[in-house]
């Protein structure tokens, strides 16, 4: 039995034809790229050296890596396009399909998946309707989960663009991405104001965030990340025990003293108890003593 060709082509089966050239792009589009390659190129001593933020440079360009940003570094790095390829391909940050202009990246690795991440990412799912790589109608967000985000003092943690949102729940990370879905003004627990993802590309082949105030904003670690430099240098950490659950002393309220954290103090998950548990709301997560004890 012969299968007709648009048949074939609803099965996604290939005869194996070689693909057609990738297209160039633009002569302006063309012309400022290799500006702005050069400039990156001429920083390195072998031009290979290049090739991780030139495809930086082109994702910039058109929100992800197509075989045309592929072919263009292969032209100007000396390369074929079979090596670009396999370092495009290798690497996460780079995008190999049309997504939105903010990557919500979830992290559902060990620590921030037991705080409350499966949770987190379960809910943006279905409030959002899309699946893990995918993007809303809109093309506001690209929702995906992600693994370790160096940051489990502040677990759970949920990333737009590479800029940390720390400490979040489900109900903080859906009014996350309705703020960016509506355009409105959303700010980083830490770290540069967010910009869309084409411009944290741009960022990130190495051309200077030029927004006011953007690099002043960028700090450094937050307290609970800065413990143990703390204690490396010979400062004393504070003494304090947290209980077992279920046992409190005599002169402490059934879950510890009290405390109202300070507007510029910045929690973290080891501040227990925090509502930021949602896979165990009973039993909120924390440490049975302070770092170093």
């Amino acid at each position: 039995m012969t299968t007709s060709s648009s048949e074939r082509a609803e099965r996604g089966v290939s005869l194996g034809m070689p693909e057609l050239p990738a297209p160039d792009y633009p002569d302006d589009v063309r012309a400022r790229l290799e500006r702005d390659a050069r400039e990156v190129i001429a920083r390195y001593p072998d031009s290979r050296s290049a090739l991780l933020p030139l495809l930086h440079l082109v994702q910039s360009e058109e929100g992800h890596v197509t075989r045309t940003g592929m072919r263009f570094c292969a032209e100007m790095l000396g390369l074929t396009t079979a090596e670009v390829t396999a370092v495009a391909t290798f690497y996460t940050m780079y995008r190999r399909k049309p997504s939105g202009d903010y990557q919500v990246g979830v992290c559902t690795n060990t620590l921030c998946a037991v705080m409350g991440g499966d949770a987190i990412f379960e809910t943006l799912q279905e409030h959002l309707g899309v699946g893990n790589g995918e993007t809303t109608d809109d093309g506001k967000v690209t929702l995906e989960h992600i693994e370790c985000n160096a940051a489990c003092d502040y677990a759970p943690v949920v990333m737009v663009n590479w800029e940390f949102f720390d400490n979040q729940t489900p109900d903080s990370a859906r009014r996350l991405v309705d703020d960016l879905r509506a355009g409105r003004p959303v700010s980083p627990t830490r770290g540069a104001p967010l910009c869309t993802f084409k411009e944290t590309a741009r960022i990130l082949a190495g051309f200077p965030d030029e927004r006011p105030g953007a690099v002043e904003a960028s700090g450094s670690g937050g307290p609970a990340s800065l413990v143990g430099l703390r204690l490396a240098k010979g400062e004393a950490a504070p003494a304090r025990v947290v209980h077992p659950r279920g046992e409190a002393t005599r002169d402490e309220p059934p879950h510890g003293p009290s405390h109202e954290p300070s507007p510029t103090e910045h929690l973290s998950s080891h501040d227990a108890p925090q509502s930021t548990s949602a896979s165990d709301p009973a039993n909120p997560s924390g440490p049975v003593a302070e770092e170093g004890e």
